[in-house]
């Protein structure tokens, strides 16, 4: 068996930390390359769980790596510790992400918590009520909907929010699935003619948490029977908490009387984190991990990545995979390394200049107006706007974002924030408004 030369296995980290993406996990620092034989370069991962991903999601990742590497056709076989050892994995063996939970909760969600959550303006109001559901089942904000998207959080409050229950009322039936798994369940249970035991399961569970619940579109036949099963457990008090990418309006092809229902509780929305909270995230995201983030690095990760958690605990993973294999301190230099692919290169920093010359456009006022003392609705608004956006895409203080807006100070700018996040949850109009604005913007950088 031919050992994988160390340098060699470095070149194709750097590789995958370069191209790799959202595809990185944090558990990539553990992979080791077993072999490189006859052009099959054998790597050997944790378990069946990190196996099942990199043969479904890291297969071609690693193989251009590979390839890229040793400049050779090279191909790439993932293998458990069990099988590249030949020994057999006994069930005490299997990883926690295998084995059924004993709570009610499913397996692998051991890091969804309340408390490795990190709150900022764009998730309080989602964070909130979904602690506020899980210290009063079913009878505060039935349902619970919330929404935003990909990497905020949702799927992140729907775990801990069942966690708690669980933890809270060990004897609490608890059904927490994604909406593909509800609607190919439905699908099975016609089939097999089980609708009987697949209404039992969902319709006598005390709290039904569903993932990504936009998916019932164009499934009519499902959502005729999501919505029964809705009605069924409303009428019984029993919590149900739904999470989707865009509010219940905004899913295509969903019937009239499940979007009436999605909205008789609390529609919470997230949005994208503001340089704060995600310097507050890239720091205990660290913490956790157990990985010594210097400030500057910390700042820097929080400054380049701006679009969500996920990316955020991505771009961390790529700095420890990179100072592992590579044995190097970090620093600035090996961050840049880490993430500073030729995207992130090309971007420069969002300023409150772009967004000045957005809102104007889409608003059709002057600047100087923006920063005059006018307090009409004409100019207010869409000042209000320029600095709810300023809070969001920027890392720009209070007080700097207020001083652009004729020197106005932190409190006006705060009230601004809220104003417009209080707007955005009722008026789907603003919403797209602020969505279309913030794509044009970053657009420009």
């Amino acid at each position: 068996m031919a050992m994988v030369d160390r340098v060699l296995w470095q070149r194709i980290i750097q590789q995958v930390v370069s191209e790799g993406g959202n595809i990185i996990r944090p558990w990539f620092t553990e992979l080791e390359p077993i072999s490189l034989e006859h052009g099959l370069l054998e790597i050997q991962v944790a378990g069946p769980a990190e196996l099942a991903y990199c043969r479904h999601h890291a297969i071609r990742l690693f193989t251009e790596a590979a390839q890229t590497a040793t400049g050779r056709l090279v191909g790439v076989c993932f293998l458990t510790k069990a099988v590249a050892t030949d020994e057999v994995q006994t069930p005490a063996e299997l990883p926690a992400s295998s084995v059924p939970a004993a709570d009610g909760m499913p397996a692998g969600c051991e890091d969804y918590t309340f408390d490795s959550f990190v709150t900022g303006p764009a998730n309080r109001l989602a964070f909130a009520a979904s602690m506020a559901v899980s210290e009063s089942v079913g009878r505060t904000y039935n349902p619970l909907f919330l929404y935003g998207s990909v990497g905020l959080g949702k799927t992140h409050l729907l775990y801990s929010t069942c966690r708690k229950i669980a933890a809270d009322n060990p004897s609490a039936r608890i059904s927490i699935l994604t909406c593909e798994t509800f609607v190919n369940d439905f699908i099975d249970a016609v089939a097999n003619g089980q609708l009987h035991e697949f209404r039992y399961r969902y319709r006598h569970a005390d709290v039904l948490a569903i993932d990504d619940i936009q998916f019932l579109a164009n499934h009519e036949r499902t959502q005729e029977e999501f919505f029964h099963t809705f009605n069924t457990l409303y009428q019984m008090q029993k919590q149900i908490i739904l999470s989707s990418d865009r509010g219940p309006a905004q899913i295509a092809d969903l019937e009239e009387r499940l979007i009436s229902r999605f909205n008789w509780g609390l529609v919470a929305r997230i949005d994208r984190p503001c340089y704060e909270t995600r310097v507050a995230i890239v720091r205990r995201k660290a913490r956790r991990r157990g990985i010594d983030l210097p400030e500057d690095v910390i700042c820097f990760v929080a400054g380049a990545i701006d679009s969500n958690t996920r990316e955020l605990e991505g771009a961390i993973a790529k700095v420890e995979m990179l100072a592992r294999v590579t044995d190097r301190p970090v620093n600035m230099a090996l961050a840049h390394e880490a993430i500073g692919t030729a995207s992130h290169r090309q971007r420069r920093e969002i300023t409150i200049e772009d967004i000045l010359r957005a809102v104007t456009a889409r608003f059709n006022v002057r600047l100087a107006d923006l920063q005059s003392k006018k307090r009409t609705r004409s100019i207010a608004f869409p000042r209000q706007v320029c600095m709810f956006l300023a809070r969001t895409l920027t890392r720009h203080s209070l007080e700097e974002i207020g001083g652009y807006f004729g020197g106005r100070d932190h409190t006006t700018v705060l009230h601004a924030d809220r104003t417009i996040r209080a707007l955005s949850e009722e008026d789907v109009g603003l919403q797209a408004t602020l969505e279309k604005l913030t794509q044009e913007i970053q657009a420009t950088a």
